[in-house]
Parts: C-alpha cells; sequence; structure tokens
C-alpha cells in the first residue's frame, strides 16, 4: 500500500486492472485500517478516473454474494449520496410509489447513512423492514409487494472492515460513487441520481457498455435526484440527453428547505411515514412524485412525464402507496 499511496500522492492514476486489485486486496483485510483510510482520502482530494471507477466496480460485483431475480422485471431507485443537501429518503418513498403502480417491481439497494443524516436502510430498519439476502423471502417479497430490499452489507460481505472507516470519516468517498452501480440483482433498469456532471458522465460513458436501461439525474444546483428548486434536472439515458424542468411535471418550483430531512434516523423516520400516510406538504408530496415519475418514464418512455407525475400522485395520495409498505412490513 505504501508504494499504491506514493503513486498517488505524485498525482499518478490507477489503471482499470490496478483498482480492481486494490479493492480485491481491501476486501481480504490485506492493509491497516489507517492505510485504507488514506487510501480514501485520496480520492476525495481529486477527481476519480473512468478506469478507476470501472475497476473498483469490477471488482465489487466479482466480491459480492449474488441474488437470481431475473424472473421479475425490474428497477432500482438509487442515488449517489454525497450531495450534501440531507433531503428526506425521496429515492425510498419513491421506491414504494413505483412498485404501489404495478408497472415495474422495485430492487431496492441501499444502506446506511455515511455522509447523510439517515440512509435508506436506517429508516427502513427502524420501521421494522428485516433485511435478507435469502433468495426465496426476496422473491416473496416482489410477488407480495413488488419491491424488496437489498441491503448492502449483506451482498457485499468482503468489504465489511471498510464501513467503519467510511463512518468514522463521515464525508462522502468513492463508495458512494459506487452504490448504485453493484446492485447484486442487475435490475434490468436503472434510475440513478449523481452529486456532479462529471460523475454524471463517467455513469453514462460505464452504463453504455451495459444492457441496463438506465436514466442518470443530476439537478443543477446539486441535488442526486430531481429537486424541483428550480434550476432543471439534467437527464441522460443511452439514447437522449436534455434539461427536465418543474414545468415538465405540471407543477411550480419549490424552495430547499421544504424538502430538508430529520436530523436523526427517528425524526425521519417519522416524516418518512407521515409523507406515506398522505399527509406531507405539497412540495415533499411533489418532489417523491416527481422521482417517482422520472423512474416510470424509464420503464415506459411512451408516458409524458406529466401523465407519470398524476398517476405517482393519485398512488401516494390515495393510500396505494402504503399499502405496499404494510405488506412487505408485514412480511418482515
Amino acid at each position: 500500500m505504501k508504494t499504491l499511496l506514493d503513486k498517488l500522492i505524485q498525482y499518478h492514476t490507477l489503471s482499470k486492472q490496478q483498482a480492481k486489485e486494490v479493492l480485491i486486496d481491501i476486501s481480504k483485510d490485506v492493509f491497516h485500517p489507517n492505510q485504507i483510510a488514506s487510501f480514501l482520502t485520496v480520492f476525495m482530494m481529486r477527481n476519480i478516473t473512468v478506469e478507476e471507477l470501472e475497476g473498483f466496480r469490477e471488482a465489487l460485483l466479482e466480491l459480492c454474494i449474488p441474488i437470481d431475480l431475473s424472473s421479475y422485471e425490474s428497477i432500482d431507485l438509487c442515488g449517489t449520496g454525497g450531495d450534501g443537501k440531507d433531503t428526506f429518503n425521496i429515492s425510498t418513498l419513491s421506491s414504494f410509489v413505483v412498485a404501489s403502480t404495478k408497472i415495474v417491481n422495485v430492487t431496492k439497494h441501499g444502506n446506511y447513512g455515511v455522509s447523510s443524516n439517515c440512509g435508506s436502510s436506517n429508516v427502513l430498519e427502524h420501521l421494522g423492514i428485516r433485511f435478507s439476502n435469502d433468495e426465496a423471502f426476496l422473491q416473496n417479497c416482489l410477488e407480495n409487494a413488488g419491491l424488496c430490499v437489498l441491503h448492502a452489507p449483506l451482498f457485499h460481505p468482503a468489504m465489511k472492515n471498510v464501513a467503519p472507516i467510511r463512518k468514522t470519516l463521515g464525508v462522502k468517498t468513492f463508495f458512494n460513487m459506487l452504490g448504485p452501480m453493484v446492485n447484486p440483482a442487475f435490475p434490468k433498469h436503472q434510475l440513478v441520481g449523481v452529486f456532479n456532471l462529471e460523475l454524471a458522465r463517467m455513469y453514462s460513458y460505464l452504463y453504455q457498455n451495459t444492457d441496463t436501461n438506465f436514466r442518470i439525474l443530476h439537478s443543477l444546483d446539486g441535488y442526486d435526484e430531481v429537486s424541483l428548486t428550480g434550476k432543471g434536472c439534467k437527464t441522460i439515458t443511452r439514447h437522449t440527453e436534455q434539461i427536465v424542468h418543474t414545468a415538465d411535471f405540471g407543477i411550480s418550483s419549490v424552495d430547499a428547505s421544504a424538502i430538508v430531512g430529520g436530523k436523526d434516523i427517528a425524526s425521519s423516520a417519522k416524516l418518512f411515514m407521515c409523507i406515506l400516510n398522505g399527509e406531507g406538504t405539497d412540495a415533499q408530496n411533489h418532489v417523491v412524485c416527481a422521482n417517482s415519475a422520472m423512474a416510470i418514464t424509464t420503464v415506459k418512455p411512451e408516458m409524458s412525464l406529466q401523465e407519470a407525475f398524476l398517476l405517482a400522485k393519485e398512488h401516494l395520495l390515495s393510500g396505494k402507496a402504503l399499502h405496499t409498505f404494510n405488506i412487505l412490513r408485514s412480511l418482515s
């Protein structure tokens, strides 16, 4: 590791193979935690390259516990985090809305919060959702709720020694960048939010070399999701690039303060259930439904964003998304 760190500190980069090998070595507990922390820190001080990101991704996919859910057409709604905005759990709520429409199943990949107050796994665990990597259990969740939760540590055990280091650092690392790209179910569709445009370009390049039907999101004021806060959202698919504005959903912009999340897990979970119960503010409901609409139109491109938004809103406010959540919780 010392030789590698010397190289990186001198602004050299890693080849794809070198990046893959070092992450595999980290998984084997070859290095001291302080060396791993230093390695992560390098990539917080300079931009990661496509080759490095691709190598890290290949390592995690090679090391992960795969799960065969291929008989269920599914989508994952997942953001990188690391945008510093501390919004409420928008993509997780949107996952239940999308699943409730029965247009497509949702294989929700998530983890505990590292650079945010409360990650998807924190809030779902607090609310009684059980995490498992048992294939039969996950298939049962998809069969009955149209959604299953893939808690990352259960599928990426090789990275268990990195988790406490990430938590101690408390800021985004390249693992934030990797999260959405290493879903062990390999869903057919992917809606992924990223924290900057450069990463959006890298994701686009990497996804072009897969069979995934993808849409990448980055709001131009820094959010890793559709924020509706006024400056538009860059979206990239295999064939198109465009800026989506609030008017495309048939609504007005919202204030950034209106979509801030809870201060801790308990308050985040309370807010989560408030919105799921149809008691959220217009701003909260609209941002959930806008992100749901982006997922729905990723799978059904013939639908307009406004049509998909209204469908999502009906499923949120009528309690259908809550019903999906309750089914999943009962299976736990």
